[in-house]
């Protein structure tokens, strides 16, 4: 029989560094290595619109279990803006 366990979700997993892992969704976007992202430069140099800010901010409640505005891309537009703004919100 299988036991029923409602702790088990994915939002509980927060990794470890969370500028790192926006990186690497934000190079998944861009179909590039997350090595090659700037962690200070604008998202919207890499060119990434309002569509990939929504997926962003899916992402982010998926992983991190927090429901983020869709201009949280735009509100902080580097990744390391981004990640400290998170940080702050998972505390």
């Amino acid at each position: 029989m299988t036991s029923t366990d409602t702790t088990t979700s994915t939002s509980t997993t927060v990794p470890a560094d969370i500028a790192q892992w926006l990186a690497g969704r934000v190079a998944s976007y861009l179909d590039t290595d997350a090595a090659t992202i700037d962690l200070d430069l604008p998202l919207a140099e890499y060119g990434l619109d309002s569509v990939y800010a929504l997926s962003l901010c899916g992402d982010i409640e998926d992983t991190l279990g927090l429901v983020v505005e869709p201009t949280l891309a735009w509100d902080y537009p580097t990744v390391n803006a981004m990640a400290e703004f998170l940080r702050t919100e998972i505390a």
